[in-house]
């Protein structure tokens, strides 16, 4: 070995990870949050429409492709950049995607499509620790989502972080069951993937150190699971959370972790009995019904149910980022001992979610421990 290679290897084994995150709750102090530009309605295809609202799925398939309304575009815009403002003042450093043209259309020997936006990074990417995964999505307008990131996930990389990428999937036919439809009350629940191969989506697992907690979903299979436990190995433990909802995506409006031994759940989609037995030990703290929203425009455009009152950000143990709008949520996490700082999102509801959804924490200060006996 030359005197410069050894040189360089010991740079390498000195560099500190930027990327550090273990749970939900540690005091936050770098995030990815999402972008508007270039955002598009996604192309038609049976995943995507099944996890929509009825009215939503016929505008996917006449529109599809298309930009979305600029009168929406700017409601949410105005809310975004002033989400952006109160992380930095909260002394968060805040980094964003490239700016992408989601309307270009793109394909693999087997499919075609058109882009989404990339408005979501916690469902495209997952933090364990000082790694990054990219996670292997089932929707096919999805599929390059992460690529608008590689300039932030390079410098990553470079500067210590481990980054890993999940088998990309074909996502051909035989994924999808074909003729799904979604149960209907009463019904018992159903999904619409097979486990022809790993797929699944960063926003269907929550994290408490050494256990992660996850439901089975439209965008998330029992395969995609197997291979985040293999992958993760036998420090991590992966619990799966039953969801009553008929059309299940993503757990951050089902089961949301607030600090330690503080969870906080949906009482339409969560049977308390059924929940794992580890966490008998903690506090389950049951969500107000969410305040309505008035908003015509916003009621017929979004792609998420009311429970967005839940898609909360923790900035530590103690202070969350809510949407101001809903005050019924806002004053029962002060009765629950939190701090919470009202914002606005609302209006981001058409492109994918709120404060959860919106942002992905890359650093938090703490270390990996476990938080059950």
């Amino acid at each position: 070995m030359t005197a410069t290679s050894a040189a360089t290897d010991i740079a390498v084994e000195s560099l500190v990870s930027p990327v550090n995150s273990h749970n939900e709750w540690d005091p936050l102090e770098e995030i990815l949050v999402g972008r508007l530009d270039g955002a598009t309605i996604p192309s038609r295809h049976p995943v995507v429409s099944c996890n929509v609202p009825s009215w939503t799925g016929r505008m996917m398939g006449l529109v599809g492709g298309l930009r979305y309304p600029r009168v929406l575009v700017d409601r949410a815009q105005h809310e975004l950049d002033g989400f952006i403002d109160l992380l930095q003042t909260l002394g968060v450093t805040v980094r964003r995607p490239e700016k992408v043209e989601h309307r270009r259309r793109f394909g693999t020997p087997h499919w075609t499509s058109r882009g989404f936006c990339n408005t979501c990074p916690r469902d495209s990417m997952l933090v364990i620790g000082d790694e990054i995964i990219e996670t292997p999505m089932a929707w096919p307008c999805r599929y390059f989502e992460t690529h608008s990131y590689r300039p932030v996930l390079k410098d990553y990389f470079r500067r210590g972080a481990r980054w890993t990428a999940a088998p990309k999937p074909q996502l051909t036919d035989e994924l999808f069951e074909r003729g799904f439809r979604a149960p209907r009350p009463g019904e018992p629940p159903r999904h619409i993937l097979t486990e022809f191969e790993p797929v699944f989506d960063a926003a269907d697992f929550v994290r408490a150190g050494r256990d992660l907690f996850v439901t089975r979903s439209n965008v998330t299979n029992r395969m995609g699971i197997e291979w985040l436990r293999r992958h993760l190995g036998p420090g991590y433990r992966i619990h799966e959370i039953e969801s009553r909802c008929r059309t299940p995506m993503h757990i951050d409006t089902t089961f949301v972790l607030l600090a330690p031994g503080k969870v906080l759940i949906n009482p339409e989609y969560i049977d308390v009995d059924r929940l794992p037995g580890i966490l008998r030990s903690w506090d389950v703290l049951v969500a107000p019904e969410p305040d309505p929203i008035d908003d015509r425009l916003l009621g017929i455009t979004s792609m998420c149910g009311k429970w967005l009152s839940m898609n909360v950000l923790m900035v530590d143990e103690k202070r969350v980022i809510a949407e101001r709008h809903h005050t019924g949520m806002l004053r029962q996490l002060e009765r629950w001992g939190f701090e919470p700082i009202p914002c606005d999102l609302l209006h981001y509801a058409p492109f994918g979610g709120s404060f959860h959804c919106a942002t992905l924490d890359i650093r938090r200060r703490g270390t990996l421990q476990s938080y059950f006996d």
